[in-house]
């Protein structure tokens, strides 16, 4: 089963964006990525052919900023610990196809400036009933 409930934040970013070239917004507020952010992107983060629309905002026809990295984190009540980590792309079948329902958030990161914002949300997962549990002898007696 594909994504669904998919959320596109294009329009919100294209609005940072206007603000930000106008100056209602200073660099500073747009470009202010966590650290754990920051990290995630370096270690984690997939690239993208996209380059980043803060470091190349001196020149808009050329847009000759570093490229963007996405960081793709995972979250659910069936991840367990594992809810709220960073995933790649190629894992993402693996849990749709073993949980019932994961939320997926999408993260478009610039590790120059600190310019992220957030690209995408969708849930995966087989939408179905939560797996059972198969219960411990120790529970039994």
């Amino acid at each position: 089963m594909g994504p669904r409930s998919v959320v596109d934040y294009a329009l919100a970013r294209r609005a940072t964006l206007r603000d930000l070239y106008s100056g209602r917004v200073s660099r500073l507020e747009v470009c202010d990525a966590n650290p754990y952010l920051m990290r995630a992107a370096r270690f984690h983060g997939e690239p993208t052919t996209k380059r980043c629309p803060v470091c190349g905002a001196g020149d808009p026809l050329t847009r000759s900023g570093d490229p963007l990295v996405h960081v793709t984190y995972s979250f659910g009540d069936e991840l367990g610990e594992s809810s709220g980590r960073c995933r790649a792309t190629k894992e993402l079948p693996a849990l749709a196809a073993r949980f019932r329902d994961v939320r997926i958030f999408v993260v478009e990161v610039c590790a120059s400036c600190g310019w992220n914002h957030l690209v995408t949300a969708y849930s995966i997962g087989t939408g179905g009933p939560p797996a059972r549990r198969a219960r411990s002898r120790a529970a039994d007696q």
